[in-house]
């Protein structure tokens, strides 16, 4: 089948359009339903990459250190995620342990992975394999991605236990705070513009070597 790199379909309504020639900051939308066609990235996706790769080194540092540690009678504890997770399992609580990890672990570090990777000037260039999988996989994970709820459960925590012990803040309670808002920016971004940029770039790239043969 041919590719029409000129042509754009409504993922609401099907109804099909000429791609339009957009300006900066300029959106596209469907003058059937109202939904959104396309929109002028400018250099959001240059600005989004150190983005990505500033949010995996915040994870890293979020969940190798301890969260907090509570100080009571004399007696001092702190855990990391990752322990919290193996206490809950080892407490008869494996399903619980499982929904944290997926949710807080799992499906965060693969929706940055994920974009890390699709967001590299060399794989922009071309695409990489497993390209339409991956897009998949990270729109999948996309709402199963809750550190949100994880950091704001962490803070009602906090302040019920400040009444009973001295709570200290560690390290990665501030890192899971700036982790929150740069997934809140980073996760916002719609992987479908990396599809489009790819699939022209891709369509370019042919019709030079047509023009080239």
């Amino acid at each position: 089948m041919q590719k029409r790199p000129d042509l754009i379909v409504c993922e609401e309504c099907d109804a099909v359009y000429h791609r339009p020639r957009l300006g900066h900051c300029e959106v596209a939308r469907c003058l059937r339903c109202d939904a959104e066609l396309d929109r002028d990235t400018g250099k959001r996706l240059e600005r989004l990459l150190p983005l990505t790769a500033g949010a995996l080194v915040l994870f890293v540092i979020a969940n190798a250190f301890p969260i907090v540690s509570i100080e009571l009678q004399g007696l001092s504890s702190d855990t990391t995620l990752f322990g919290a997770v193996l206490a809950l399992a080892r407490d008869g609580m494996s399903e619980v342990a499982l929904l944290v990890a997926a949710t807080t672990l799992l499906f965060p570090l693969i929706q940055m992975l994920v974009l890390f990777y699709l967001l590299l000037p060399s794989s922009r260039l071309e695409r990489p394999p497993g390209f339409v999988l991956l897009l998949r996989l990270m729109q999948a994970a996309r709402p199963w991605g809750m550190i949100e709820v994880f950091m704001l459960g962490i803070l009602v925590a906090l302040i019920k236990l400040s009444n009973m012990a001295e709570v200290i803040p560690g390290p990665a309670l501030w890192s899971f705070g700036a982790l929150t808002v740069l997934l809140t920016v980073v996760v916002s971004f719609n992987p479908r513009y990396i599809w489009h940029i790819c699939e022209q770039k891709q369509v370019l790239r042919e019709a030079v070597e047509e023009h080239s043969a």
